[in-house]
């Protein structure tokens, strides 16, 4: 058995244009075109190439892209200065701070400055305890579109068994509660979790997110389930893998996301709907 590939760029192209149209409308409505601001500290060089695709993404669909880049030394007072001036800017709609921070400046202080209804990330304490009880939220774009792709391909989640494999708060634990939600069974497990293979076989789905290439194997999948891959790993050839060994569990699985070209498109698509929604003063 060959797995289908569940591919996220026709999905993302599908979100992206539905964007277009509802920031086309919120222009009109609020006589500006909704604002995301980012903030960067430089000196990371995956950071640039985020930055620039996420100036690409807002320019592609109609939003104002406003960047705040800080050097390198910065100190804490002036990044959290920074984000009390756009959280008081109502030409502002969302923020985003550009982690990894240099190790000098604290993210959990950032984060808890940050507006969490500017919180285009879905990072600040409040939306994660509003998605813990089950309300509207502004949710951590990556499990989100997670979620996308799964309601996009008609992968069936009430009462499917489910693990989550990663415990991050931007990516494990929300996707654990957005399955929850959509009333799947679920298991989240994490390093210190015994035996990972056989928790694994006795799901139908399994998603991933911990930073590990190739940690998941064939040998750990039940045959017939789905595998979300949201790893992103760069070997030193420049390309790039996700956390589960592809090749090998694509001959067990039913479905998978590849790594490229997966979750990663539709987590950027993802983001304009966060602007949309705080734009419109949601959650």
């Amino acid at each position: 058995m060959i797995a289908t590939i569940l591919h996220g760029k026709g999905l993302a192209e599908t979100l992206r244009a539905a964007a277009r149209t509802e920031i086309a409308t919120l222009t009109t409505e609020l006589g500006r075109a909704p604002g995301l601001a980012v903030i960067q500290v430089e000196g990371d060089p995956a950071s640039n190439r985020y930055v620039r695709s996420i100036a690409r993404l807002c320019d592609g669909a109609g939003a104002r892209f406003q960047l705040e880049l800080l050097p390198a030394t910065t100190s804490l007072a002036t990044l959290l200065a920074t984000i009390v001036r756009l959280n008081a800017d109502p030409a502002v709609d969302g923020i985003l701070i550009q982690l990894p921070l240099p190790a000098h400046l604290d993210p959990n202080a950032a984060i808890m400055a940050l507006d969490y209804r500017k919180d285009i990330d879905g990072v600040h304490p409040i939306n994660a305890g509003l998605l813990a009880q089950g309300r509207p939220a502004l949710v951590p774009n990556t499990p989100a579109g997670g979620m996308a792709l799964l309601r996009h391909y008609g992968v069936a989640l009430r009462g499917v068994r489910a693990a989550v494999v990663g415990r991050s708060a931007i990516v494990g634990r929300p996707m654990a509660q957005l399955l929850t939600l959509a009333d799947a069974t679920v298991t989240l497990c994490h390093s210190r979790t015994t035996d990972l293979g056989a928790v694994l076989r006795e799901c139908e789905l399994v998603c991933v997110a911990v930073g590990r290439p190739g940690l998941i194997t064939a040998e750990m999948i039940r045959p017939g389930a789905t595998v979300i891959d949201f790893g992103t790993n760069v070997r030193e050839d420049g390309s790039m893998v996700g956390d589960v060994d592809f090749a090998s569990v694509v001959e067990v699985a039913s479905a998978i996301t590849p790594v490229p070209g997966g979750t990663g498109p539709v987590t950027n698509a993802v983001l304009l709907s966060n602007l949309i929604s705080a734009a419109r003063g949601l959650p």
